[in-house]
């Protein structure tokens, strides 16, 4: 006996307005956690600048400040304050110094005299925030205009016409600022750039999810872009578990900063026997040579900060798992001498194993997913084979 229920007949308006409220929502405490988190960067910029400005020799003191720095703060407060993210917000003070952020949070409280009280005082977080609009990706990509009047401008246009941080960063990467300097029609320029593309465009959870915000909450950083590559990425975890005990897992979307980039690595194991660090990076497309540079750019940075003293070069391992298509393709140039690539060619699984595998995982997983969706349209049929809407 099928139960029925009785919706009210304006149940769709009710269910559109919960969701934009929701989606309202999703905006502000996103807009909210990055203002206080540029606040609070500039204000620790502050302070290391002023620190500085009181030591004897200023350039070894504040070496050795940011350096004790990064060393007690990424032990109490994680990974996001290291010596390199501690020396950008001592460049965003300086970039966006105290006198212009002080002086008009004077001119809204409406006293003049207590900027020198402000100076000595710690800055409240929450008024600071109202002084960056902008979130702190955007401001670290503003950084590395070096021209103050570019950066300014940028700065400005991003505020004017609404520019995600994407936008913000396709702007300056097409020399806008020089472009418009040297057009004749300016202002159809500044009109066209208001017109974000479709790749500009940042969701509440994209920007909840940014590294910068997570790295400054500490929170985790573990999430895949489809329910298919997770679920491949797992896959993959068990099946080279399941070839010997060569393979020990270490971990799984490992995050790494590149400049002012952020990459994932889907997978990262230990090969016990050639005694090494194995980089898998799945692409759910085409292999192409893009891919290759890419994972290039990952050994070397393994060898520079995750490989430890006594242990082999890294060896990369790329899986395309394009539908019909499946390669896997290791990358051994980083090798130093062909003994040791021809070791790691002999003991390491063979590509065709990988790629077949790769293959029949992701035809069973399509399979499942065509299955539960047969399923699912079977439940909303009554049985006379009517849908019960």
């Amino acid at each position: 006996m099928t139960k029925m229920t009785t919706i009210p007949e304006n149940y769709n308006n009710i269910r559109a307005e919960i969701v934009e409220l929701l989606k309202a929502a999703r905006s502000t405490a996103a807009r909210n956690v990055n203002s206080i988190m540029t606040a609070t960067y500039w204000e620790i910029g502050r302070r290391i600048v002023q620190s500085e400005q009181q030591g004897e020799a200023r350039a070894e003191y504040g070496q050795q400040l940011v350096e004790q720095l990064a060393k007690d703060l990424s032990k109490q407060f994680g990974r996001g304050f290291g010596n390199a993210n501690l020396w950008k917000m001592r460049a965003f003070c300086l970039a966006w110094p105290d006198e212009r952020i002080l002086s008009t949070l004077s001119r809204e409280s409406g006293n003049p005299s207590s900027v020198n009280d402000l100076r000595t005082l710690s800055l409240s977080t929450s008024r600071l925030a109202n002084q960056f609009p902008l979130p702190w990706s955007a401001y670290v990509r503003l950084l590395s205009v070096k021209n103050p009047e570019a950066r300014s401008f940028y700065e400005t246009e991003a505020l004017r016409s609404g520019w995600s941080v994407r936008q913000l960063d396709r702007q300056i990467g097409s020399q806008f600022y020089e472009r418009i300097a040297l057009s004749q029609n300016k202002a159809a320029m500044l009109q066209k750039a208001e017109s974000a593309e479709p790749a500009d465009l940042v969701t509440p959870e994209e920007a909840i999810k940014d590294p910068f915000v997570l790295e400054f909450l500490d929170l985790k950083d573990e999430y895949s872009e489809s329910d298919l590559e997770e679920a491949l990425i797992q896959h993959l975890t068990d099946f080279l578990l399941e070839l010997g005990d060569d393979f020990a897992f270490i971990g799984r979307q490992r995050r790494l900063r590149i400049d002012d980039n952020w990459f994932r690595i889907d997978l990262t194991f230990f090969h016990r026997r050639l005694r090494c660090l194995v980089i898998a990076d799945l692409k759910v497309g085409k292999f192409s040579y893009a891919d290759a540079g890419q994972m290039h750019m990952y050994l070397n940075y393994a060898r520079e900060h995750w490989m430890k003293p006594g242990e082999n070069p890294p060896v990369g391992l790329i899986l395309c798992a394009e539908k019909g298509a499946a390669e896997a393709h290791y990358a051994l140039d980083n090798l130093p001498n062909k003994v040791l690539a021809a070791e790691y060619q002999t003991v390491l699984p063979d590509e065709k194993l990988i790629a077949e595998e790769l293959d029949r995982s992701r035809r069973e997983l399509e399979k499942r997913a065509s299955t539960s969706r047969s399923q699912r349209e079977s439940s909303n049929l009554d049985p006379a084979g009517e849908r019960n809407d």
